[in-house]
């Protein structure tokens, strides 16, 4: 099957080169893989990376997110499968490809996805606490809601999720009547016939296209004595994430995403609202914010976390020791949290400045 990298970008010269050349090194047919950018107007050598990897198409994305052009490039795709690649992810290895796209041999699967990310001793220490949580926000840690493996909680996610070992992959049957995992992004594939029944333009909101999936199955089979089940598979494998290189890049970041989100969710397309979400929700930020004032809570969360990854052979100094970052980033969230809900109460919140915008 052809395969359609898609990769926003917007000053990404810091990641770009890596990101491509590991796409390039992917043992892969080259005439089934279409590479293409879609660029928020960069001004350093974005573009120069991008035409010297011989990339396919690059396509403008005027709206300027990530999420806007995630939709810009798809919309100039002609892969049977879209490959969502951020600029600062990183395929580890080059048989990475081909392992994810072997679960769609079987007919059922709509999607895959890394089961967590992988851990390089030589990347920056918050690049490898976030590989270790498993997921970009520690927020969502007490919300019970990511989907990559997480050493704190030895678990790929902390929602009720059925699924079943298929050899090298989970084959994850999801429930739209239930809250869904954070699926769909960094090493995100998707079949491209899978999103023709939902909206995914202007901006591509990669759990809403999940979700969206989920209830058009539903709607499609309304009548019927049963429900086709949506099947995702999480590919036993990892995906580099080139998150950020220190504490205040992440606290820039973590901003960024949270003025953009609360500006953004009246926009964003998700169908009617999960029986027992809200309250989940709820109960998420009371135990977070609990245990980042008490400080003591998180300690005992990085220890475990630390004992966790030494039991599946990660040595210390290696990759577990930069989970001592995570008070500093609960309590970086915290204030990012509060400052954004009350910004947007005083009718002030605004979606986060691009203009000086680099990875």
């Amino acid at each position: 099957m052809r395969i359609s990298i898609i990769i926003p970008t917007l000053n990404s010269a810091a990641t770009l080169a890596e990101c491509l050349e590991a796409v390039r090194a992917q043992n892969f047919p080259r005439e089934l893989l279409e590479i293409i950018i879609a660029d928020a107007g960069s001004t350093d050598a974005t573009l120069d990376i991008a035409r010297r990897f011989g990339v396919d198409k690059i396509v403008p994305n005027p709206l300027k997110t990530g999420e806007a052009g995630k939709a810009a490039a798809v919309t100039h795709a002609t892969g049977e499968l879209l490959a969502l690649i951020d600029s600062d992810n990183i395929m580890p290895d080059p048989g990475w490809l081909a392992q994810m796209t072997a679960p769609f041999a079987d007919p059922c699967i709509l999607a895959s996805e890394p089961l967590e990310y992988t851990c390089r001793p030589a990347d920056p220490e918050p690049t490898r606490y976030f590989a270790l949580l498993g997921m970009n926000d520690p927020l969502c840690l007490f919300i019970g809601n990511y989907d990559r493996q997480c050493a704190i909680t030895g678990c790929w996610t902390g929602l009720p999720v059925s699924s079943e070992d298929k050899g090298g992959y989970l084959k994850i049957c999801l429930d739209p009547s239930r809250p869904l995992p954070t699926i769909g992004a960094n090493g995100f594939i998707i079949r491209r016939s899978a999103i023709e029944g939902v909206n995914w333009s202007p901006y591509w909101f990669d759990v809403d296209v999940v979700r969206d999936l989920c209830v058009a199955a539903d709607v499609s089979s309304a009548g019927r004595t049963t429900r086709p089940p949506l099947h995702i598979a999480k590919v036993k494998c990892g995906i580099v994430h080139l998150y950020c290189a220190t504490m205040s890049d992440f606290a820039r970041k973590q901003q960024r995403r949270v003025r953009d989100f609360l500006y953004f969710s009246p926009h964003r397309t998700s169908s009617k609202p999960v029986p027992g979400a809200k309250r989940m929700l709820l109960l998420g930020i009371v135990k977070f914010t609990l245990a980042t004032l008490l400080y003591f809570p998180l300690v005992m969360q990085a220890r475990r976390g630390a004992k966790n990854a030494g039991a599946n052979g990660i040595r210390p100094g290696e990759c577990h020791s930069p989970l001592r970052l995570h008070a500093t980033a609960c309590r970086i969230t915290l204030r990012t949290y509060a400052a954004g809900v009350f910004r947007k109460l005083l009718g002030a919140n605004q979606p986060a400045d691009r203009s000086t915008w680099k990875q």
